[in-house]
């Protein structure tokens, strides 16, 4: 297969172009410029951990300036134009997308049917609840006073989770973040197409739309979207053979699979210009999340440390990756004490070969700032910083920063 040569910084332009960190993306504003984002990533993780605000309002707000958690619950509960579904984790999906997921639905189905069957007038009942009293919340149901071994939730929990990973439920919307399941026929707009794909569509689907969102990638790192089986090497010779892909390596790298990019991707970034842009990013952004591709791309590795022992944390129990421009120059484990309005930046770390701090410090400033005052909070305290050096000219900048606002 010929392969066409890119530098390593080409690739990490093409993967920040797709991934609408490199300014390209429209600014859209309000609930539609969310739903756009969403569309455009493919999805959006789900997770609890809110010493920030949580990763899905993260990840846009770091896309969509204008960005306001409201209005993933518009799209969600109001407009439907995403559902919630699981890719590699619990995800925000487009609706646009919700036929491709119903493969993966029937397969997660098949694996609880013994249970389903074996408590079958457990299930009747909630399924009756539902249709009867309209969504409801796993704590609706009152424990019946037994425990079962799936993660010791009470039965019921069990049923409304079956039900929803085999399609009968959707997530109608969450309170207090608490999932509120309904049937899927009165979650799902009229309009949407539920028909399931062929094998070679499903194929086609999933080899086109990770490329979209990772720019670069090999299709064994494709993995977090719906699979597509035996279909993927015929979809990958059919995006080659008509020009919509091309086989690329990266000079100095000795990838042990082969990487691809969409040609369109390639001719965008033929003469984009570097553009140094601050990004405080989540430890499950989409850009991030792929640890082994964000090793390989951008010589980058990185773990979240919050389920190690806190003597064994290296950089901090949240960290956040700094991206600026087309590299990653440091961490900052940040953590937001929304009572007193104070957002604490507990450690900063910069990489060690880091070294432009007069063009860095402003731009991280500001960054922070506006992360602050997306948490609720006007103040800004700074803890560790490393090297140390640096601590007393970015506080200097915060306080420009703060002054500006």
């Amino acid at each position: 297969m010929k392969c066409t040569s890119i530098t390593p910084v080409r690739a990490r332009r093409i993967a920040l172009r797709a991934q609408g960190l490199d300014g390209s993306w429209d600014q859209i504003p309000g609930a539609d410029g969310a739903a756009a984002t969403v569309e455009r990533l493919g999805y959006v993780q789900i997770d609890t951990i809110a010493v920030i605000e949580r990763a899905h309002e993260h990840t846009l707000w770091v896309r969509q300036d204008s960005y306001q958690p409201s209005m993933l619950h518009q799209l969600l509960a109001v407009d439907r134009r995403v559902f919630e579904y699981w890719t590699h984790a619990a995800s925000y999906v487009p609706m646009r997308d919700y036929r491709h997921y119903q493969r993966r639905m029937q397969a997660r189905g098949a694996r609880s049917r013994a249970w389903l069957e074996a408590n079958a007038d457990l299930v009747d009942r909630v399924r009756d609840r539902i249709r009867a009293e309209g969504a409801l919340a796993a704590a609706d149901f009152e424990s019946d006073g037994r425990r079962g071994p799936w993660w010791d939730w009470k039965p019921a929990k069990r049923a409304l989770e079956c039900l929803f990973y085999n399609g009968e439920l959707m997530i109608s919307e969450r309170r207090n973040f608490q999932r509120v399941y309904d049937l899927a026929e009165r979650v799902l707009p009229n309009g949407v197409d539920v028909t399931i794909p062929e094998q070679d569509d499903a194929a086609r689907w999933a080899v086109r739309w990770p490329l979209r969102n990772l720019g670069v990638a090999s299709f064994s790192q494709n993995r977090y979207w719906p699979g597509s089986g035996d279909g993927v090497t015929m979809a990958v010779e059919e995006l080659i053979e008509f020009g919509e892909g091309v086989p690329v390596r990266l000079r100095g790298h000795d990838a042990p699979t082969a990487l691809f990019t969409l040609s369109e991707a390639l001719e965008a970034t033929a003469r984009a210009r570097q553009n140094r842009r601050v990004h405080l990013l989540s430890p499950f952004d989409n850009l991030v999340i792929r640890r082994d591709w964000l090793s390989q791309l951008f010589d980058f590795d990185y773990t979240l440390e919050c389920y190690l022992p806190a003597r064994k944390r290296r950089y901090g129990y949240f960290c956040l990756p700094i991206l600026w421009g087309d590299r990653f120059v440091g961490r900052l484990d940040p953590k937001a004490e929304r009572k007193k309005r104070l957002f604490a930046v507990r450690r900063l770390y910069f990489e060690p070969d880091f070294g432009d701090w007069d063009a860095l410090l402003p731009a991280l400033a500001d960054k922070i700032v506006a992360m602050a005052r997306f948490n609720g909070c006007d103040r800004v305290r700074l803890y560790s910083v490393r090297p140390a050096a640096m601590r007393a000219a970015l506080r200097g900048a915060l306080d420009d920063a703060l002054r500006g606002c």
